[in-house]
């Protein structure tokens, strides 16, 4: 029971946090100067306006488990440059602290996801066996 509601809690709030990246698309000044101090080109700001929510929204579907492994990872490798680019950027703690809180968050999410939302390799364990020819 602790493992399905860690697994639900921390999806649903990484599922918002990456539903709220549609405000990339919004053009908005704080956006728009975020992207361009961090020296980042305007069109990254549409890519992951569009995808952060999509991967969100594969992270909170029931099926398509394929496509939740590419949602976690391409989650981990935008918040892992997020953090790198905050840090190196000189940025203050508060700021650079949020992708690592929510690695974490990602973290606890893949590793008590249920075995419905996990991919299956297709085949069966087997034991190692060693010959003794």
């Amino acid at each position: 029971m602790a493992r399905t509601i860690a697994y639900w809690t921390t999806t649903v709030i990484l599922g918002v946090m990456l539903l709220m990246s549609l405000s990339y698309l919004t053009g908005s000044e704080e956006v728009v100067s975020g992207f361009a101090k961090a020296g980042y080109p305007q069109h990254l700001r549409i890519v992951l306006g569009m995808l952060k929510p999509a991967a969100g929204i594969a992270l909170l579907v029931p099926g398509f488990a394929l496509i939740k492994e590419w949602a976690y990872a391409g989650v981990t490798f935008a918040w892992m440059m997020a953090f790198i680019s905050a840090y190196t950027g000189g940025e203050p703690a508060r700021i650079w602290a949020m992708p690592l809180v929510l690695l974490a968050l990602l973290a606890v999410s893949y590793a008590t996801r249920p075995p419905s939302r996990r991919l299956s390799t297709g085949r069966a364990a087997s034991p190692v066996r060693t010959s003794g020819v």
